[in-house]
């Protein structure tokens, strides 16, 4: 016949454990002076702050709230078990450990509160993702410019070949002088002529 419930030797130690905690920290209370259903309620509240601590450092958010109370709540647990095992005579108990037992229930209230209504840290949000850039459209200080019109071309004036074959003359001699030829510059102060047509005169040399 197999079980509806696998045992757990972990399990059942913890239930065992859990059990002789809950009568020893009941023996304290009553021993403290918080007798009939209120010596059941402090165990009550040790195991439920207990679990409420677990919680906490199980979620992974404000793990140092949920160890503070976590050790709170196991000193409480583990104090009692010490207590009741002989070292204190539970017929004459001292008057601070009866100050501690009665402060209990204002300290489990508040351990249980911060854990159970404390938000959780929330992660900063990514910032957004800068958009892509559009490339700049070149803005224009005015309207467009208008074309240049184009410069009337003058007519090429007429060149005598005589005039042509002195120009050339003057272009060899000044060639064999200086041994580059001659710029228009020069053709025109040699021939005294305007510069449309030494232009034209160059231009046939």
């Amino acid at each position: 016949m197999r079980l509806p419930v696998r045992l757990d030797a972990v399990l059942i130690q913890a239930v065992i454990a859990a059990a002789l905690s809950f009568a020893h920290l009941h023996d304290l209370a009553s021993a403290a002076g918080q007798d009939g259903w209120k010596a059941w309620a402090y165990p009550v509240s040790v195991d439920l702050l207990l679990v409420a601590a677990w919680r906490r450092l199980r979620s992974g958010s404000s793990k140092a709230a949920g160890w503070c109370w976590f050790v709170v709540a196991l000193a409480a647990s583990l104090g009692a078990n010490i207590a009741t095992a002989g070292l204190l005579d539970l017929d004459d108990v001292p008057a601070w450990l009866r100050i501690l037992v009665a402060g209990w229930p204002a300290v489990a209230f508040l351990g249980g509160t911060l854990l159970a209504h404390t938000a959780p840290a929330v992660e900063p949000a990514s910032a957004p993702a800068e958009p892509a850039s559009v490339p700049a459209v070149q803005e224009t200080a005015g309207p467009p410019a208008e074309p240049e019109p184009e410069k009337p071309q003058l007519p090429v004036p007429h060149v005598p070949a005589a005039l042509v074959t002195h120009a050339r003359k003057l272009a060899d001699e000044h060639h064999a002088r200086t041994g580059s030829p001659i710029d228009p510059g020069t053709l025109r102060a040699c021939l005294n002529v305007p510069a449309p047509l030494s232009d034209a005169i160059a231009a046939r040399l």
